[in-house]
């Protein structure tokens, strides 16, 4: 019993992970331009209230053929490439609040990349576990959907780094209500256990068509589980 309380405990206190920290980087602030236009769209669209809002980083905004992919779900496209956790996290709000909306899914994909401004697989999780924290507070029940980051070739050198960030993510998810870890790797992997490079496009980091079409079938079939279609 103590070591169940002890968890809601930890659980509660890595929601309240401080984003004062990321708010005013740079690189953090430099996506304020995209996310201001995502609110011009919210002013002069509008949207069902049963569709299912896609949001992330670079392969949910070069998604062209979404719409069509996830038919019959109606679709809201909020994906800004570049995207990371720690600049997610401050705009979320502004980015998820105005859709009053069927399910979540996110895909974000930037956190670990190989550079000298890597975060740390735990606290890519923290992250997640903050954004969820913010969605929460809005949605306590509606449906969230974390894709896993794709196995690529471009980043595979670090993919151990992904893998275990990931994992962490999936255990979060797990412990959650309404909650979901939708995990691609297997797919995207070789019988020799390396990166199908013939999904990619030339960058070997985003999605060519036939690649869309694999994420497409795991996506709706994860979907369908969870929301009865």
């Amino acid at each position: 019993m103590c070591r169940k309380y002890l968890i809601i405990i930890l659980l509660a206190l890595s929601s309240c992970v401080p984003l004062s920290k990321y708010r005013d980087l740079p690189e953090v602030k430099a996506w304020e331009n995209d996310i201001a236009g995502f609110e011009r769209l919210d002013v002069e669209k509008s949207y069902p209230s049963d569709a299912i809002l896609f949001a992330g980083s670079s392969s949910i905004r070069l998604w062209k053929t979404i719409g069509k992919d996830m038919l019959p779900y109606n679709v809201i496209q909020r994906g800004y490439g570049g995207a990371k956790l720690s600049d997610f996290a401050v705009y979320a709000d502004r980015i998820i609040y105005p859709h009053d909306c069927q399910a979540i899914v996110l895909f974000i994909a930037n956190d670990i990349t190989g550079s000298d401004n890597d975060k740390s697989p735990l606290e890519v999780s923290q992250l997640f576990r903050k954004t969820l924290y913010i969605i929460r507070r809005k949605f306590p029940v509606t449906p969230v959907f974390w894709i896993s980051v794709t196995p690529t070739p471009s980043r595979w050198h670090v993919w151990p780094e992904i893998k275990e960030a990931g994992n962490m993510i999936k255990e979060i998810c797990g412990k959650h209500k309404n909650t979901y870890y939708i995990d691609t790797e297997k797919y995207f992997l070789s019988a020799s256990g390396l990166p199908k490079k013939e999904l990619f496009v030339s960058d070997q980091l985003h999605l060519n068509e036939e690649g869309y079409k694999i994420w497409t079938g795991i996506i709706k079939n994860e979907l369908n589980s969870v929301l009865g279609k």
